[in-house]
């Protein structure tokens, strides 16, 4: 009896000492109730913390997306040199001969698209498709199609190609400028030509990331930790909502598999080269024209900018001499800290901006010059693109159409004074309203053209749609509708 006394006894003493230290800890440490965990002093500690222990929910994000994930398998011929088979006898007195007649060899090699719209047009990377010659599609339920190489773009590493179908399914697109550095991604792909439909999960790692020794010449990568291996290029990297937010494109590895680092492109970048791809035919690239460097303390020093009160921006090493930013009041030394109101940390997110931009619009810059914060309103122009408002040339190329003045002769034949020939065709808008080569236009919305300036004039004003009107060779007259 005694002893079971004792035993409660000591209980009730270490009750009542626990007790006591839990009471003196919650007057030294509180909760608030925003969440907050603060001190007795009211120095925040941590703010918005939420124990949950609830993990991210990927189901919704990657069953709605895989299906619109695909296989891309690609053949390029190749030729080569045959070399005979000589006896040594022959080689003791003629050596090992390299004279034999040429050989096509057939490569293969593979990548993962992305399905953008339910009549076909698919997402991938150039590197992928680049100098192939045929190219297969393999869909989430098997399902193969020939596919058709719509447009390239080396300096984004973006392609399109097209199958024959119909109510395929899609990924909608999202906003890659909303993305947050912590944020929850999955990448979906098919990652050594056979694992089909993987996804792995990661978050984003960093933002407007560039990449030493490659050569695309536009980078604002996001970076991830979602494991990406050969043969996800071109594939799908989404957010929890299951929006595509980027084109999953490289990896950083000395083994040539994961390591930890994945990188994609953008959606928003991807948006605008894909539209050009499909209205033009190639990309209209808008230009600057300056170089830039990434802002630090190393370089405010070099430069002796003694009155910075951050190392963030892109600092304006040089202006093209006539170029646009030279013409609109840019100059050596100036920091870009915003564009369009979006504010600018590095001279990769003035790229990426400025990469959605077509020849011919206008941009405001927010620029650190000294202590004073100025905008410049800048109108861009294009360099080796096809600018549909170039006023200054005899051939311009829009909607995927070369442009010239129709011949003299030409015209006196068919019986007309006025024209403008469609000399060759890409894949655009020209092409898919059903216009072919050798066509005459000479008038759109009943305006007479006589150059391929006044149907560049014609166009710009247009607001939706355009109505062509022209001639064959034959003598034929033909009339086209075209959406803008």
């Amino acid at each position: 009896m005694n002893k079971n006394l004792g035993i409660i006894l000591t209980s009730a003493i270490v009750g009542g000492l626990v007790a006591l230290g839990v009471t003196q800890f919650s007057g030294n440490f509180r909760q608030n109730k925003n969440s907050s965990y603060v001190y007795s002093d009211d120095t925040p500690k941590m703010q918005n913390v939420k124990f949950s222990g609830e993990l991210p929910d990927f189901t919704f994000a990657a069953e709605s997306s895989v299906k619109a994930v695909v296989y891309v398998h690609v053949v390029k011929r190749v030729e080569g040199q045959q070399i005979p088979q000589l006896s040594p006898f022959f080689e003791y007195f003629f050596g090992n001969g390299s004279s034999g007649q040429p050989q096509t060899r057939k490569e293969e090699g593979s990548g993962s698209g992305v399905i953008i719209s339910k009549d076909g047009y698919i997402v991938t990377n150039n590197h992928v498709v680049s100098g192939a010659s045929e190219v297969e599609v393999v869909l989430n339920n098997n399902k193969k199609f020939k596919a058709e190489i719509i447009g390239t773009d080396a300096a984004t590493d973006v392609a399109l190609i097209k199958v024959d179908a119909k109510n395929l399914p899609t990924i909608p697109l999202g906003d890659s400028d909303d993305l947050k550095l912590g944020q929850w991604v999955l990448a979906i792909g098919s990652p050594f030509g056979f694992l089909n439909s993987t996804i792995t999960a990661g978050i984003v790692s960093a933002k407007g990331r560039s990449m030493p020794s490659t050569e695309n010449k536009i980078e604002s990568f996001i970076q991830t930790d979602a494991a990406v291996n050969p043969g996800n290029s071109g594939g799908a990297l989404v957010n929890t909502k299951g929006e595509l937010v980027g084109i999953n494109t490289a990896i950083i590895s000395n083994t040539g598999s994961y390591t930890g680092y994945s990188f994609a492109i953008p959606v928003n970048m991807v948006k605008k080269v894909t539209k050009d791809l499909i209205d033009y035919g190639k990309v209209q690239r808008a230009l600057l024209g300056i170089s830039m460097q990434d802002m630090s303390s190393d370089l405010a020093d070099h430069y002796n900018l003694k009155d910075l009160d951050s190392y963030e921006g892109a600092y304006v090493a040089e202006v093209l001499p006539n170029g646009p930013a030279d013409k609109a009041g840019v100059k050596k030394g100036d920091i870009i800290i915003g564009l369009n109101g979006t504010k600018v940390k590095k001279g990769s997110k003035v790229q990426e901006l400025i990469n959605n931009f077509r020849p011919g619009d206008e941009v405001t810059l927010s620029i650190m010059r000294g202590k004073k914060e100025e905008k410049i309103t800048v109108k861009l122009s294009g360099k080796d693109t096809m600018d549909a408002y170039n006023y200054n040339t005899d051939t311009i190329h829009l909607f995927g159409a070369e442009l010239k003045t129709a011949p003299a002769k030409k015209l006196k034949k068919l019986g007309i004074d006025n024209g403008v020939e469609v000399t060759s065709l890409s894949d655009g808008k020209v092409k898919q309203a059903g216009i072919k080569t050798g066509f005459i236009i000479t008038y759109i919305n009943n305006v007479k053209v006589v150059s391929p300036q006044d149907v560049a004039a014609i166009v710009k004003k247009a607001r939706r749609s355009i109505i062509i009107e022209g001639v064959y060779p034959n003598g034929e007259v033909y009339y086209y509708g075209m959406g803008i």
